[in-house]
């Protein structure tokens, strides 16, 4: 999927934010969009299981991650993150229910 997708995404992420070099996780264009094209997300057996926590990178996810902030901060946050700090937050600072305590985890529908 990355090969057939990767060019789409960089067209995509390059049209949202022109003037992106790198994120903070390091990535230029390419292989930022290349990982977002691949679709596959790894998870850490032994570590910490997070999307990203500014230390920890694509190491799983939980259910509480805030996936979009991460996301919006790696397109829009530049190298160190604190770039562009109106567009790096989407202001929903958590889940509408709390999640669950025990197996299936997610909140209860509305």
């Amino acid at each position: 999927m990355g090969a057939t997708y990767q060019s789409a995404f960089q067209t995509k992420l390059l049209a949202l934010n022109p003037n992106y070099t790198t994120n903070a996780l390091g990535l230029d264009a390419a292989t930022f969009t290349g990982v977002l094209a691949t679709d596959v997300l790894g998870v850490s057996t032994t570590g910490t299981t997070t999307f990203f926590d500014g230390q920890n990178v694509l190491t799983g996810r939980n259910l509480a991650d805030d996936v979009i902030n991460v996301e919006l901060l790696l397109i829009f946050g530049g190298p160190t993150g604190g770039s562009n700090p109106q567009l790096t937050n989407d202001n929903v600072n958590s889940n509408d229910k709390p999640f669950l305590n025990s197996f299936p985890y997610l909140a209860t529908p509305w």
